[in-house]
């Protein structure tokens, strides 16, 4: 399997690919952006669980798979980010292009949500770098990490939950947002047993 920033160009090709082949497909019209939208929020979802869940599917199911998983977890994390800001680029594309069907489709609060997760996306990505990374330091890197990845995935859940009642086809994307979460509790419950079990005397 493709590996380490290899991983990052090939998953950040295809994903510029995609979304130019979506716009050119609808003659850059508002449908197309609509569409481009749709589809890079779903790749974004992908790679931010598989960065997500890597470090536990690892303990739960160690296999081929999931170690390839746990060691390219920081290179999906950045693919992520790669596919949530081409995701950006769509919707202020939608802004410029059609400003009342924007504010029809979001509102403020949304704006703020997102907006914090951005931030987040965009520290997290800045710091998946050996330099920066130390520069942050190991207690502050993990806490960064750790806060914003749950802050990512709410906001993912807010976002696919509110969709659900409306549509079907958001179902899968639901399970996939709760999954994940289901994955990183169950780790750390047996994570935390098994250190309370080697304390017990």
């Amino acid at each position: 399997m493709t590996s380490g920033w290899r991983l990052v160009g090939v998953l950040s090709f295809l994903l510029a690919a995609m979304t130019a082949g979506l716009l050119i497909s609808h003659h850059g019209d508002i449908e197309g952006i609509r569409v481009a939208i749709r589809a890079t929020a779903r790749t974004s979802l992908v790679l931010f669980v598989m960065a997500f869940t890597a470090s536990a599917l690892v303990e739960l199911l160690p296999a081929a798979a999931t170690r390839w998983q746990r060691r390219n977890r920081r290179y999906l994390g950045v693919s992520f980010a790669v596919s949530h800001f081409i995701h950006l680029g769509a919707i202020v594309a939608l802004a410029l292009v059609d400003r009342s069907l924007f504010w029809k489709l979001t509102n403020v609060g949304t704006i703020l949500l997102a907006g914090t997760a951005y931030l987040f996306i965009a520290a997290m990505a800045a710091t998946s770098f050996d330099r920066t990374a130390a520069w942050l330091g190991p207690r502050k890197w993990h806490l960064l990490h750790l806060v914003g990845g749950w802050y990512i995935w709410i906001s993912f859940a807010i976002a696919v939950g509110k969709r659900v009642p409306l549509d079907c086809f958001y179902w899968p994307m639901a399970a996939l947002v709760l999954a994940a979460a289901i994955v990183r509790l169950i780790a750390m419950f047996r994570r935390n047993r098994g250190q309370a079990a080697l304390g017990t005397p």
